[in-house]
């Protein structure tokens, strides 16, 4: 797992799960239900994610209070 998250710029799918190590699926479904950050279209088939906000869900993941806000 060698992906640096950017301080700006956006990232795909693919930078994405190299960070938060979970199924396409379980990532989809979260950014559906708001748990993860909403994509940006940057063309007709593609989308990626503002890199701030992907740096800002690794910290709130990485937070222990939250961890056990989740169980």
């Amino acid at each position: 797992m060698s992906t640096v998250i950017p301080h700006t710029g956006f990232m795909r799918l693919w930078q994405v799960l190299e960070v938060v190590p979970i199924s396409k699926s379980a990532w989809w479904e979260g950014c559906k239900t708001g748990r993860f950050p909403k994509p940006v279209k940057l063309g007709p088939r593609t989308t990626a994610w503002k890199a701030e906000d992907i740096a800002a869900l690794v910290k709130k993941l990485s937070d222990p209070e939250y961890a056990a806000e989740d169980r």
